[in-house]
Order: structure tokens, then sequence, then C-alpha cells
């Protein structure tokens, strides 16, 4: 039976949830609890794991301390109509990986696809693995009242490597804002999925 991570999730939850995705948070209550605190606090503010066991499983990584293998330093998108009526979308996106600062800019059919294809574009060039990459659903939900003044929106994302699929998620006043939560999780976790199958492969 698959374990949903709720607002009422207390500790047996979490932790089946954790043994359920391959990790063992029986043995280690510190970590345990700061999941479980972090889990309440995101979801008070609108975030929601139970479609989205990918942004959960890197949560449970993050509070353990383990490093992402990419950072981002910014990202913007422009959209631009011309006089006869066409609109282009390019997105630029700054990202740390290995060492080195890439920067990537790409064209979509709207701000989404373009920071996508900005975002894969910048970390495939250390990571050719990613190139299986493809975003294959996205849902966006706006959430009244969740910080008691202005709407959030909640946008969730679902992402192919060829082999599986996955859905990430992002909440933020912006929907393009929470797009990329949901996307940046996405790539990262496509990452952990790459090296999962590199280390079974030898």
């Amino acid at each position: 039976m698959r374990v949903l991570i709720t607002e009422m999730a207390g500790r047996a939850s979490v932790e089946l949830k954790g043994r359920e995705l391959g990790y063992d948070l029986s043995g280690d209550s510190a970590l345990l609890t700061r999941v479980i605190d972090k889990v309440k606090d995101l979801e008070a503010r609108g975030w929601t794991f139970e479609a989205a066991d990918a942004s959960f499983e890197l949560l449970l990584l993050d509070e353990d301390g383990a490093e992402r293998r990419f950072e981002v330093e910014s990202w913007r998108t422009i959209v631009e109509q011309a006089a006869d009526g066409s609109v282009a979308t390019e997105a630029t996106v700054k990202v740390y990986a290995s060492g080195e600062r890439i920067i990537s800019t790409a064209e979509g059919n709207g701000p989404v696809n373009a920071l996508d294809r900005a975002l894969r574009a910048a970390v495939i060039q250390l990571y050719p693995e990613l190139d299986s990459l493809e975003l294959i659903d996205y849902k966006v939900r706006i959430l009244d009242g969740i910080t008691g003044t202005d709407a959030v929106t909640r946008v969730l994302v679902g992402t192919s490597d060829g082999f599986g699929q996955w859905s990430t998620v992002g909440v933020h006043e912006n929907v393009i804002a929470a797009s990329w939560r949901a996307l940046e999780d996405a790539v990262t976790f496509g990452l952990i999925r790459a090296a999962k199958r590199d280390a079974s492969a030898q």
C-alpha cells in the first residue's frame, strides 16, 4: 500500500514513507523529527507531497545534509509580443555545478517550457545522462487564503527519463516561480535516478 504524506503526517507515516522510498529513518530520531517539522511547515504554506514523492524524497535528503549536484544562481524569463502579434518567450538560467558557472538560454512556447529547456541545457553540459528527461505533465492550482493574504499557486510537474516517471511540486505567489521550484526538483531527482542506475549497473 502506498503511503501518503498529508497534513496529519506523524512519525509513523513519515517513517513508513521513507522506508517505501528506500530510506530507514527508524534509527535517526533527530532526522525524523526534522523531516516531520519541515513537512508540516511547508504544508501550512500550501505544499503537498501526496502526489509528489520525488519532492518529498529530496526534502528528506536535504534534511539529512546531502549535497545537490548543482546550485542555481539565478533565472529569468522574457515574453515579447511583436507587431504582427507573434509571441516569443526566452529564459536564461545560471547555475554552478562541479565548480563551473554555466549560463544557458533557451526559447520555448511559454515561460515554463523555456525555463525547462534552459535548465536542462545548462545541467546537461556536465551531466549528459539527463538528455532523456522530458516534461510530461504540468498542473496548476490556485490556493486561496493559505497565508491569510494573497493567494498562492501550487504547481505539480510530471517528468520522465524513459525508464520511469516522477512528480515534483512547487509553491509560490508567482506561478512561474512555483513552476521553477518544481522544475528544479524534477531535474535534481533525475540526477539521483541516473546515479542509482549507474551504481546498479556496476
